[in-house]
Formats: structure tokens, C-alpha cells, sequence
């Protein structure tokens, strides 16, 4: 099966027209991905590339257009490759024998706000070896981030370096986040190995024929991976499936349009959480959703809440995002709210609004929903998520995340 997008690192390919950008691509990925050409702008979307990159993994490509175009459309390729950066796990900033300047300057300023861990490839080395003036700026700019510059510096040629592919790999794997090389468990940490775990997982509209969402397969793959005894049941079968086990479970999860219903059968002596709760603190912030699950009780008439999906998906009569959601907020606060929604994977102007609901994130890597989380604190708008949400407006918060506070 293949590794979905949302799990893989992302490497953001960034710099200048003409530098050599698509053509390392295409070196590192031994396949014309991208168009090569002298012309400037040649790249103008994003260019996405997955691959398997031995041993780093799964990845995820994203070459981008030049950011010192000055074609007609520009600043518009320009405003996509900065967009990005926010889904950008590892940024390689390609440049030339020409050096660095204030564009990759200001590139290197805004990973190292965001914390992203980048490298600079000197390319083009056959035409030119970079002059040592251009080469000990470049070494004093990273000299600055770096107590070993020379790991995040790499001099090559992707026409011509027969090693490129080795040493990029070799600079790659000493750059990787913490939380890629030791991948974090969804739900798997929080029980010890042989619990007994049920997951409850409705078929309703929202559940695609034949198969599970996403969330709930991985929570599955994980608990397997963790050694537990996993019972997947509906909600209308879960007291029977309570009934059935001679010792209580160690956890109960479940799908969060089904929490009023599960809350009510399950003890309280049982734990209890939702998925969406658990991609909170697997792709976003715990703690960041909770407190800001708190600006609900503020909420007055007029205020703006924004319900924003990092997917496009056809919208269903009863959508969680859509109906569901608004429902609950609607009939907690009992104020008339203004309730817009936006999917994808670029983030709209938040200063009008007064809360920011985010979807589980099952489609999107963590880096994404951080940089989101970290926008929305620098505009001062509260961000809470789907399951948070709706433990929140049912009451249930307290319960719903219990088990992240007491570990085994």
C-alpha cells in the first residue's frame, strides 16, 4: 500500500531561477519530474514528487518556481512557492557559483522562524567552482545555525556528480526532525502492550463504501503495532462488546459524531477518547486545541468562526464540517454566529476571526498544521480542532483527554 502524502517528510525545493532546482530533482529522483530549461520560469506550479528514499523513507518533493521571478506571472509563482514553506519539513535552497543574496537570505530568516531545518546546495560546479569570497558567506550565514556549518552545506553538479544522490542522503539523514526519525504513536503510548482496546466506528454517509477513514486505519495499524487486542464495533454494538469482554478495556475509541452516544455507554471508570482527538496531538497541539476549545464560552452574537479543512471533499448532507459542527456551536453558545468554511492546503486571512476550528488533518502533514497554529497565535485568534470541538460542546472535554494527563 502506499504511503499517503500526509505521512511523508515533506523537502521543499527552493531559490532562484536558472540555479539547477529541477534538475537536481530530477537527479535526486532518477526521473524527469520536472522540465529543465534555461528560460526562466519554466517551473511554475509546485512540482510534487513521492517517493521511497532509501533509508530516510517516504518522502514528499516540492520543487518551486524561482523566487526572484520577474516573468508576467511572478509574483504569483512567487506567492505559491512561499505558501509552501508552511507544509515544509526539510527546505534544500539551491543556488550557483553566484552565491547567496538577500533572497536566500530571507528565505534562511524564515525557516529559521518557522524552525525548519534546511540545506544550501551549491549547484553547478562543473561550469564554475564558486569563488571562496561567495563560499565563506555562505559559510558564515550557516555558521549561525549551525555548530557544523559543513553538514548543511553540499557542493555538487546535477549534471555531472555521480555521488550526488549518496551525499544528499548523507546530509539529509543528519538534518531529519525528531519526531520522523522516532515517529510518534497515535494512540499506543497511552496503554500498556496487551490492552484490550474497542474502537467504535460508525457506517454512516461520511464513511466511503467498502472501506474506513483514514484516521481510524492508522489508529488500528498503530495499536496492532503496539501489541494490543483491538475490537472495532459499532456504537450500536458496543455495550454488547463491553459485555462480552471479561475485563473492562484499557480504552475506548471513538469516532466523534458517535461521542454523545459512546459517552453514555461507556463507564466512566473507562477511558474514553475520539480519533480526531488523538490526530490533535499526533498533527497539531494538544494543549494549543484545548485552551483554545475555551473561546467557545465567549463567543457572541456576530462573531466569525472559521471551520477550516486541510482536504477538498464533496459535502455531504450531514457534513461534520458543514452542519454538524456549526449545530453543536450554535446550540451551546445559543448566540448567531457567522460560521465560514475553507478547505485546502493555503490559509486565508484569520484577523477577522474569532476562533479557528481545524479538521482532524488526516490529509496533511503536522509542519502544516503547526505553522497554522503558530499563525493563529500571532494574530491572537484562538485554534481548537474537530473532536475538541464537539467533547467541548457536549460537555465531555474533561473526560475526552483524561488519558493524555495520567500515562500508564
Amino acid at each position: 500500500m502506499k504511503t499517503l502524502k500526509s505521512m511523508r517528510l515533506h523537502i521543499g525545493i527552493f531559490g532562484k531561477t536558472n540555479v539547477g532546482k529541477s534538475a537536481f530533482l530530477n537527479r535526486i529522483t532518477n526521473q524527469e519530474v520536472s522540465i529543465v530549461s534555461n528560460v526562466a520560469g519554466t517551473t511554475t506550479d509546485v512540482v510534487e514528487k513521492s517517493m521511497e528514499l532509501l533509508p530516510v523513507g517516504p518522502v514528499n518533493f516540492l520543487d518551486t518556481a524561482g523566487i526572484n521571478d520577474t516573468t508576467a506571472l511572478g509574483a504569483e509563482r512567487i506567492e505559491k512557492t512561499m505558501k509552501i514553506i508552511n507544509r515544509t519539513d526539510i527546505a534544500v535552497i539551491v543556488c550557483d557559483y553566484n552565491g547567496i543574496d538577500d533572497y536566500e537570505r530571507n528565505l534562511i530568516q524564515k525557516f529559521d522562524e518557522l524552525k525548519i531545518p534546511y540545506l544550501i546546495v551549491i549547484n553547478k560546479q562543473d561550469e564554475k567552482e564558486i569563488p571562496t569570497e561567495k563560499y565563506e558567506e555562505i559559510l558564515k550565514q550557516v555558521q549561525n545555525d549551525s555548530s557544523k556549518p559543513e553538514d548543511k552545506i553540499l557542493k555538487t553538479s546535477a549534471l555531472n556528480d555521480e555521488n550526488i544522490v549518496f551525499k544528499f542522503k548523507e546530509k539529509l539523514v543528519r538534518m531529519l526532525p525528531e519526531d520522523f526519525v522516532n515517529s510518534p504513536k497515535i494512540a499506543g503510548d497511552l496503554i500498556p502492550p496487551k490492552s484490550t482496546v474497542i474502537l467504535v466506528i460508525p457506517i454512516d454517509k461520511e464513511a466511503p463504501k467498502g472501506r474506513i477513514i483514514l484516521p481510524q486505519v492508522q489508529t488500528l495499524r498503530d495499536l496492532l503495532d503496539s501489541d494490543c487486542l483491538s475490537y472495532v464495533v459499532k456504537e450500536s454494538e458496543l455495550k454488547q462488546a463491553l459485555d462480552n469482554l471479561k475485563e473492562p478495556p484499557a480504552l475506548v475509541i471513538t469516532d466523534s459524531q458517535a461521542f454523545k452516544t459512546v459517552a453514555e455507554i461507556v463507564p466512566e471508570s473507562i477511558p474514553l477518547t475520539s480519533f480526531s482527538i488523538l490526530f490533535a496531538r499526533l498533527k497539531g497541539d494538544l494543549k494549543a486545541f484545548e485552551e483554545g476549545a475555551s473561546a467557545i464560552e465567549n463567543l457572541k452574537d456576530g462573531d466569525k468562526v472559521l471551520i477550516l479543512e486541510s482536504c477538498t471533499h464533496h459535502a455531504i448532507e450531514d457534513d461534520i464540517g458543514r452542519v454538524k459542527i456549526p449545530n453543536l456551536l450554535r446550540k451551546k453558545t445559543g448566540k448567531n454566529l457567522i460560521i465560514e468554511n475553507y478547505a485546502g492546503h493555503d490559509f486565508p486571512e484569520i484577523m477577522d476571526y474569532n476562533l479557528i476550528i481545524h479538521c482532524g488533518a488526516c490529509m496533511t502533514n503536522r509542519r502544516e498544521v503547526l505553522s497554522r497554529i503558530l499563525k493563529a497565535s500571532e494574530k491572537g485568534v484562538p485554534i481548537t480542532n474537530y473532536g475538541i470541538t464537539i467533547s467541548y460542546c457536549l460537555g465531555i472535554l474533561p473526560r475526552a483527554i483524561k488519558i493524555f494527563k495520567q500515562p500508564f
